[in-house]
């Protein structure tokens, strides 16, 4: 599954193949270098930072 995520530093949109079973706990922007990390509440990037949740939280029907 494809998601789009966007730095919160640079604002570039970064398009990835989602883990349909696990988490992603980190991911460095390919355009300023910025390593992501999930916000405080949130189990992983694509939830922080993504245009959709991850598939294990969408899943459950809930947040992180």
């Amino acid at each position: 599954m494809l998601a789009v995520l966007t730095c919160p530093s640079c604002a570039a949109d970064s398009t990835l193949e989602m883990p349909v079973d696990r988490c992603l706990f980190f991911h460095e922007c390919e355009f300023c270098g910025l390593m992501m990390k999930p916000l405080p509440g949130d189990c992983c990037v694509f939830c922080s930072y993504g245009d959709r949740p991850c598939p294990p939280v969408a899943e459950a029907g809930g947040g992180c």
